[in-house]
């Protein structure tokens, strides 16, 4: 398997052009309901996405095959799976493992996010891996046995001593159940009484600190972290190399926002990047793919590769929903002092 490859060489540090990780978040439906699956155009104009609409994306994207981790819900993936559609490709399907009420942001006209993050799993992990079914001993995975779990520290004593506490009794069911993960963390989603240089640090130390007291066996696969500037990013990586550092994407933003995330997050360290918005709000999902891959692979600067998505958007006869002066704007605060 391609990412398998991928993570071997760049835990023995021979991190090279090309072995950086793409990762497509499809899970949107496990924190909102009709707005999960986004916008498409057709002869009209644009319209919502329905749930078939949407797999049928993400299948799209899989057959690219350009990708290297396809993250999805549990029952997005029985569908998938059950179609074949990762066979012959080297993409390696995931499933959110857990769905923290931080994460339940697109629900309409809800407020569970005003509340600080609470622990919550939806998903049954031999379930997940063996299609449904009750495994048998030594019973051939159907599914997958890799997954997301998430967390978010709030510089709160009783509210972080529970998230451990879930992420341990996670861990405990992973290993009972050969399950792999990826461990992400979010920046506090309530006031935190830190400022945004602070927020960096405190999450640098949050997870180094949440996986001091774990083995090997159990440890994650890589992180997946938000973009809090070039120095937290590059402390992190810097610290531990057997650590694999990945940057999640956040708000969807232009597309310059979406490449210069990419480029500046891997020359600071990131050897992983994981966008859900950003590319599922995409006029041409797969085109904004390739030119993620080809940034990452050093072929082309962020900065072009605007100018390149754009151009191929008018030979495709997709009508981009910016100006292409306006997508070569940087939106995101964190990303100007860092742009070329």
């Amino acid at each position: 398997m391609r990412l398998e490859t991928k993570l071997n060489k760049i835990k023995s540090g021979s991190y090279r052009s090309g072995d950086f990780i793409l990762a497509d978040a499809k899970d949107s439906d496990m924190g909102s309901g009709v707005t999960g699956t986004g916008f498409m155009q057709d002869g009209s104009g644009y319209r919502r996405r329905s749930r078939q609409d949407f797999l049928s994306q993400i299948e799209n994207i899989i057959e690219q095959d350009v990708v290297d981790i396809m993250l999805l819900s549990a029952s997005n993936l029985e569908i998938l799976a059950g179609r074949g559609v990762f066979k012959n490709t080297g993409v390696k399907p995931a499933i959110r493992a857990n769905d923290a009420t931080d994460c339940w942001g697109g629900v309409r006209h809800g407020r569970y996010t005003s509340y600080g993050s609470r622990p919550f799993r939806s998903a049954s992990l031999p379930r997940v891996m063996h299609g449904g079914t009750d495994p048998n001993p030594g019973a051939k995975i159907t599914g997958t046995d890799l997954g997301l779990y998430s967390i978010t520290f709030l510089n709160d004593l009783e509210a972080d001593l529970a998230s451990l506490q879930a992420f341990a009794d996670f861990r405990e069911d992973a290993a009972k159940n050969g399950f792999h993960y990826f461990y992400e963390v979010f920046n506090p989603n309530i006031d935190c009484g830190l400022d945004k240089k602070q927020i960096g640090e405190f999450l640098n130390d949050c997870v180094l600190r949440s996986l001091a007291g774990v083995l090997k066996a159990d440890r994650p696969e890589f992180l997946k972290i938000p973009f809090n500037g070039p120095a937290a990013m590059e402390e992190l990586a810097e610290f531990d190399s057997e650590i694999v550092v990945g940057v999640l994407g956040g708000a969807a933003g232009t597309t310059r926002d979406s490449f210069e995330l990419l480029e500046q997050s891997e020359r600071y360290g990131a050897r992983v990047a994981l966008f859900g918005r950003k590319i599922n709000q995409a006029e041409s999902q797969r085109e904004f793919i390739t030119l993620m891959r080809a940034i990452a692979d050093g072929n082309i600067s962020a900065k072009e590769a605007v100018k390149a998505y754009h151009s191929k958007l008018n030979e495709l006869g997709i009508k981009p929903t910016r100006t292409i002066e306006d997508d070569y704007n940087i939106t995101e605060g964190v990303l100007l002092k860092g742009a070329k």
